[in-house]
């Protein structure tokens, strides 16, 4: 774990799953860390967990609007006296196949899990160009690389974010950001935990390092690439898969 002492770090949706182990990550290295979300208990039970709470934050918000990025970003540098770090983990899923999808179901998706990271993105970009260490860290997922059927809308936004990862990678590279993305794949969340165990069997049968990933797994991945030593890796995208894609 780098030491991230002085870091100011802002995480969208930190309030479970991937997010909260990213907080707890960022918290316990040492960082001020503001994160996103719209369950304050959840929250609180981030905060608690972490170790750390006091170097935690919440900042309740729907943060594929413009006013509710500014807004956290703002807390962000208040909280942490400055901006250094901008994980993008905000992401909710609408699943259905292709024909039954609304556009409801299109559009929220693509809102919450696309345009919420360019928002927050935009919002944060001349902050993190002030910073000696900028780092974007967008959360992605294999689904984005390969597809997956009854999710078409959910597939198109982490796609998505690969191409605006690399995009923002290109821009601020003179400035001296980086930004990445990482790809989880199947994960021990709350999203998992449902699955009957014929599901999950099959879902492991499909992993070659045989085990479902935890949320740390992926926020280790997250802290190395917005850590010193990760300096010179920009516009890349890490699968955490146990070796689904490859």
């Amino acid at each position: 774990m780098s030491d991230f002492h002085g870091v100011s770090v802002l995480v969208s949706g930190g309030t479970r799953g991937i997010g909260r182990a990213i907080v707890t990550a960022f918290a316990q290295g040492g960082a001020r860390v503001t994160f996103t979300g719209r369950d304050a208990r959840a929250a609180e039970e981030t905060c608690a967990g972490s170790g750390a709470p006091d170097r935690c934050r919440f900042v309740a918000g729907d943060v594929s609007t413009a006013e509710a990025a500014e807004a956290a970003v703002a807390a962000a540098v208040e909280h942490g006296g400055g901006l250094d770090v901008l994980v993008n983990n905000a992401g909710i899923t609408r699943d259905t196949l292709l024909l039954r999808m609304s556009q409801e179901d299109w559009d929220r998706v693509l809102a919450v899990n696309l345009t919420g990271a360019w928002q927050l993105t935009r919002a944060a970009a001349r902050r993190l160009m002030k910073s000696r260490r900028g780092r974007i860290v967008n959360i992605t997922s294999v689904v984005g690389l390969m597809g997956n059927a009854g999710q078409a809308n959910y597939a198109a936004s982490k796609a998505g974010l690969i191409g605006l990862t690399r995009s923002v990678a290109r821009e601020l590279a003179g400035r001296g950001v980086t930004a990445n993305a990482v790809a989880p794949g199947f994960i021990q969340t709350d999203m998992t935990a449902g699955l009957p165990p014929g599901a999950a069997d099959e879902l492991q049968g499909r992993i070659p390092l045989g085990r479902l990933g935890t949320p740390e797994d992926v926020a280790a991945v997250v802290a190395f690439l917005a850590g010193e030593t990760a300096g010179y890796i920009t516009g890349q995208v890490i699968p955490v898969d146990g070796g689904m894609v490859m």
